[in-house]
């Protein structure tokens, strides 16, 4: 049985159109599904926690983005039996932009009806909480609490938000644990990815490999305001070598502590008061991909 989980916010005109193009093609292929649609935060977590407690086969397919991923990971219970897929209908859609899931849903949706599951990496912190595609603090929660408190319902709201950061935020600074190493930071963000890029297209990690057993840490250092337009275009084109004030390692392990910063970020939902303290859940996750 495959369970389509999708928030009722989500199902837009546009989406509703998607949603009877996957349901044709699921029963064209003879499969099985149950659709589930969400109402309230955390709800789909629920949902999963209980599809997942029965050590039964179980397929659960993600109608919707990277929150939508966040939601449903932190809720499987079992995940030797467990498989998650994902047909887009968020707006970001990061994960699937380095997972290669395409945005058309008829491609998606036949990803899932193939059938061909591979295991990947995902972020493990040590509250418990999970990730997915990246966690991180400093300038990437000040641009979400901005998306946040915007009225746009567009993807350019991330970048509009980012480039406000940009010339608003003041430099923190943090300490960074990793592979015996400790070292102190001055800058805009200390991140930990899975994922290639966050913020609907800011390709910070292009090295990343969802599979690779890695996680990548980027420390971006004191950017002058004179400086940051060129540094701005040289991460949209995933050009982090190329940005002097950027360090970034793969590790497997990774603490940071942002002095006077208490909110952190998870695949775009912000927490506060909860350690960065992470290690990589490596091949973990069976996940429908191309």
């Amino acid at each position: 049985m495959h369970h389509l989980i999708v928030n009722r916010q989500k199902l837009t005109r546009r989406n509703m159109r998607k949603l009877a193009e996957i349901e044709k093609i699921f029963n064209a292929a003879g499969i099985d599904y149950k659709l589930h649609v969400t109402d309230y935060k955390g709800e789909s977590c629920e949902i999963v926690r209980n599809l997942t407690s029965a050590n039964e086969k179980c397929s659960v397919i993600v109608l919707g983005g990277d929150g939508s991923l966040h939601d449903i990971l932190n809720g499987i219970n079992d995940f030797e039996n467990t498989s998650l897929g994902l047909i887009p209908f968020g707006t970001g859609n990061d994960f699937a932009a380095c997972a290669h899931i395409p945005n058309n849903t008829k491609k998606a949706a036949e990803i899932i009806v193939r059938g061909s599951t591979r295991k990947i990496d995902f972020i493990e912190l040590a509250s418990g909480l999970r990730s997915l595609n990246a966690v991180g603090m400093g300038i990437d929660v000040d641009v979400l609490k901005r998306v946040y408190n915007s009225k746009n319902t567009k993807k350019s709201k991330y970048l509009r938000a980012f480039i406000v950061s940009l010339a608003k935020y003041k430099s923190c600074k943090f300490t960074v644990k990793y592979d015996g190493k400790e070292e102190e930071h001055f800058g805009l963000i200390c991140g930990i990815s899975n994922g290639t890029q966050i913020g609907g297209g800011i390709k910070l990690y292009p090295e990343a490999k969802i599979d690779d057993g890695y996680l990548d840490l980027v420390m971006v250092d004191y950017i002058s305001k004179i400086s940051t337009v060129s540094a701005f275009i040289k991460l949209m084109r995933g050009k982090v070598n190329r940005v002097k004030q950027i360090t970034a390692v793969k590790v497997k392990q990774a603490q940071i502590v942002a002095h006077g910063e208490t909110a952190i970020q998870a695949d775009g939902e912000i927490y506060q008061n909860t350690p960065l303290d992470v290690t990589v859940a490596e091949a973990k996750l069976n996940f429908y991909l191309p």
